[in-house]
């Protein structure tokens, strides 16, 4: 009788043990996810101002966030020609020219041809596109991508080290290299 409730009370013990390990298992898996999706969902945002390039007034404000394997660039412009403009990241982060050609070419580093973003015979990562200035030469852009990233490993991807550049033109989609946008008219560097 005494060992039968020897091994009961081994047994309950056991039991309790057990018990509050696969709690704080669980506990841990919990708070383990809970800091994978806060990881995942934060967010680091990067703002630059635009400076005016080729004898232009164009200035404005360009950010960056990241949330998750999503970029979204926001983008104010003033001092504009009212109609459509191209804007494009471009292969350095170098505005010294008064031209905004110190930045290089398109950003282009899986080297496809210039196209329409999203465009299956190929685009530049920074072929981001066009967009439109009111008549009293204002605009805005929100432009989102996985295809971007802020500061990560991934060369393809990383737009640290890029510069924004606003045209005087409408990129055609079709002109090689560049979509023959015109004149550099508005510039920033993306650097973190």
């Amino acid at each position: 009788m005494k060992k039968s409730i020897l091994f009961a009370f081994a047994f309950v013990i056991l039991l309790g043990y057990n018990c509050k390990e696969a709690k704080k298992e669980t506990h841990e898996v919990k708070e383990e996810a809970k800091e994978t999706i806060i990881e995942k969902n934060k967010v680091e945002v990067i703002t630059f101002s635009m400076e005016p390039k080729s004898d232009s007034a164009v200035q404005g404000e360009a950010s960056f966030s990241q949330t998750g394997d999503e970029v979204t660039m926001m983008a104010n412009f003033s001092g504009l020609t009212p109609g459509e403009h191209a804007i494009h990241l471009h292969e350095k982060a170098d505005c010294s020219s008064a031209d905004g050609k110190s930045t290089g070419g398109h950003w282009n580093p899986t080297h496809e041809p210039h196209g329409q973003w999203g465009d299956e015979k190929g685009y530049h990562k920074g072929d981001i596109g066009n967009f439109v200035a009111d008549e009293a030469g204002n605009a805005t852009l929100e432009f989102s991508t996985d295809e971007w990233c802020i500061g990560c490993d991934d060369e393809n991807k990383d737009i640290v080290g890029k510069a924004v550049i606003v045209h005087q033109g409408v990129d055609d989609f079709v002109s090689q290299p560049s979509g023959a946008a015109g004149a550099r008219i508005s510039c920033t560097g993306i650097i973190k």
